[in-house]
């Protein structure tokens, strides 16, 4: 038989070998039988797992078979049964394809896929394409690992990569520093204006008004012509309030007036000679309304003396006046701005539900900033001031949606990088990351920044409303502004926490915190304790213990070792048991808190502070994350300087690498 002969009779289904599942060390190759003769008889070959060589096969009698076949002989009987596509199935067989040469040409060795051969090099080929593509995504992962980690300036002199975002924060920390400045200007003439507005309707409206507070409270009286005066008092300034008032100031509008009402027990006798009293609680409430043009007629001494006015002190519990005033601030002008309309709504209180022949008079005053409805100012640059101010805010909106968008991104780009690492560390090490490691990829620091955006965009916005007179919310505008711009400022210490000196005071607050916050938990008990037990003995003898929110703070103070004399001198007398209760009970807390206490709390931050010291003298505990970093080097960025000399200030030695260095 010819070798055309030969080959046309193989040009048939393809043929599949059954071969014994070992894994492979080599690739073999069928050996080629001799062109002319007889085919040489198959021979048993033995199952090895080593390489052959030479004309040996190591496919078993199959293999040996079908090499006869191809060389002229027949093949023998094959182990399995034969498919119907021509091949053998076996268990843990895989297909080896025999080719089919075409014309003259000398036949091709037949390709067997590596994994298939038993003995062979297929497994452990395949092993070290396995292993080599993990060796690859563990230095890729590990390089993106060691650039994440890195600050601003590393980052500079590895990849070239501008620090936009540090850029942007100094930026940002002076445009939005600036703006709070202007804007505290603005607010600090409101509040003047508020305030000496209150100052000037207690020395107008209140008889006898010394110009101090006695306590909570303005001023009191203590006769009944004393509360007769007080009340007709307020209603004869309220009636000439144009003519003796200095400031720009008016009734809301016609109809509005001075509101009168009077609080009182239903009824009741009261005969304290005998001890007899006979009252109803219930309170019934009295109201007149007193406008400003029925006082300047007839009208007004009829209201006058109606039965109103006749008041029965045993039974009442208290007068209040109330009535309503606007104003316009003008010395917003001088500063270059536009002038604000004011209302004031003022309270006077005459307080008598003690009974203890002391009326307490209350003045308050609630100021509401209302826009001006027609306004014409001639011969000034207001309005350019306002539009060059609005448009400075618009920048620092933009800076701080800028600033958002960029700490978003990184946020978003270190919780992909932490999964690709959990995902590394289960598949390569069979075992989940712990929590503390996951935690480093949570940059608290762009947290805090992107909180501060916010709160700068939303105080901006109503900020600029407010410069161009369509909002008066200056109390939250300015809870915003100033909580953003501390938020800002506390931010700069991330920056200077790439620096091992100032890094130290960051690393002390995260480790002594847990502790802390334990041991405030404990001496909170305390303290609370002494807070109750002041308030309930010490309350009825010192004015600094008469409710819990002034027991608190007197107790706070004595802290920090402040105003002690006052506290035990000002205890009264009149009881020796509370009095040397008092003694005992302020002795015991001040020597518990200043002594003990106080140097237990100073103690854990010290002990924090040596734990950092030395462990940046003798390395950090190492962990997961820092072990998977850590013979890794930086051998793919450039290690060239940089010629700027700012970027330079913040060069790391080699030997900080084992710091911890994140976040």
């Amino acid at each position: 038989m010819t070798e055309s002969e030969i080959m046309l009779s193989w040009r048939g289904p393809t043929r599949m070998i059954q071969s014994n599942p070992q894994p492979c060390t080599g690739h073999p190759q069928v050996p080629q039988q001799p062109r002319s003769g007889h085919p040489q008889e198959s021979q048993h070959v033995p199952e090895s797992s080593e390489p052959f060589s030479g004309g040996q096969s190591p496919l078993g009698a199959g293999a040996a078979g079908a090499a006869a076949h191809v060389g002229g002989g027949r093949p023998p009987s094959p182990a399995g049964p034969i498919k119907a596509g021509g091949g053998l199935r076996g268990p843990g067989c895989s297909a080896a394809v025999l080719p089919r040469p075409g014309g003259g040409r000398t036949p091709r060795p037949m390709e067997i896929p590596l994994k298939s051969l038993p003995g062979g090099r297929a497994a452990a080929s395949g092993n070290m394409m396995t292993q080599s593509d993990l060796d690859l995504k563990e230095t890729a992962l590990k390089e993106d690992l060691k650039f994440y980690f890195m600050n601003p300036c590393e980052k500079y002199r590895a990849r070239r990569q501008i620090p936009w975002k540090l850029a942007l924060q100094i930026l940002k920390i002076l445009m939005v520093t600036t703006q709070l400045v202007f804007f505290g200007l603005s607010n600090q003439l409101v509040v003047s204006f508020k305030e000496e507005n209150t100052v000037a309707f207690k020395h107008l409206f209140l008889k006898g008004y010394s110009g101090n507070d006695e306590d909570d409270y303005s001023c009191s009286i203590y006769t009944q012509q004393d509360a007769y005066d007080s009340i007709f008092y307020v209603i004869n300034q309220y009636r000439h309030l144009k003519n003796i008032s200095l400031g720009t100031l008016g009734y809301e509008h016609e109809e509005s007036g001075l509101k009168i009402c009077k609080q009182q027990y239903k009824r009741g006798t009261m005969l304290p000679s005998n001890d007899t009293l006979n009252i109803d609680v219930s309170i019934e409430t009295e109201c007149i309304l007193l406008k400003p043009k029925e006082l300047t007629g007839k009208k007004a001494e009829l209201k006058l003396n109606s039965s109103f006015f006749n008041l029965e002190f045993y039974r009442l519990i208290q007068v209040e006046i109330s009535f309503k005033l606007k104003g316009i601030a003008l010395q917003t002008i001088h500063a270059r701005e536009l002038p604000d309309c004011y209302a004031f709504q003022n309270t006077i209180t005459f307080n008598n539900r003690a009974h203890s022949g002391k009326i307490k008079v209350y003045f308050d005053s609630d100021t509401d900033i209302q826009e001006c409805k027609d306004w014409h100012i001639f011969n000034s640059v207001l309005q350019k001031n306002t539009q060059y101010t609005l448009v400075f805010d618009g920048f620092v909106i933009l800076s701080c949606l800028a600033s958002l968008i960029l700490c978003t991104r990184s946020i978003v780009l270190a919780w992909r990088l932490q999964n690709r690492f959990v995902n590394f560390f289960l598949e390569k090490y069979k075992r989940r990351v712990c929590f503390a490691d996951r935690l480093e990829f949570l940059n608290g620091w762009y947290v805090l920044v992107i909180i501060s955006d916010v709160m700068t965009i939303i105080g901006s916005i109503l900020k600029m409303e407010i410069k161009a007179k369509n909002l008066t919310s200056y109390d939250v505008c300015s809870i915003l502004l100033g909580t953003s711009t501390l938020f800002v400022w506390v931010g700069v210490i991330r920056y200077l926490g790439y620096f091992q000196t100032y890094n130290v005071l960051i690393l002390t607050m995260q480790a002594s915190l847990p502790k802390v916050l334990r041991f405030c938990c404990c001496a909170g008990m305390i303290y609370l304790g002494y807070t109750f037990c002041g308030w309930i003995v010490l309350g009825p003898y010192h004015e600094k213990f008469e409710d819990l929110n002034t027991v608190a703070e007197c107790l706070f103070s004595l802290v920090n070792g402040d105003d002690m004399f006052a506290t035990f001198a000002q205890i009264q007398q009149k009881s020796s048991l509370v009095w040397m209760f008092s003694r005992l009970y302020l002795y015991s807390f001040i020597s518990l808190f200043i002594y003990m206490i106080l140097s237990l709390f100073i103690a854990l931050i010290t002990d924090s502070y040596d734990t950092i010291k030395k462990y940046q003298q003798s390395g950090f505990p190492a962990t997961d994350l820092h072990e998977f970093l850590k013979d890794h080097s930086n051998a793919g960025y450039r290690k060239d300087r940089t010629s700027f000399p700012f970027i330079c200030c913040c060069r790391r030695q080699q030997s900080d690498d084992n710091l911890i260095l994140i976040n």
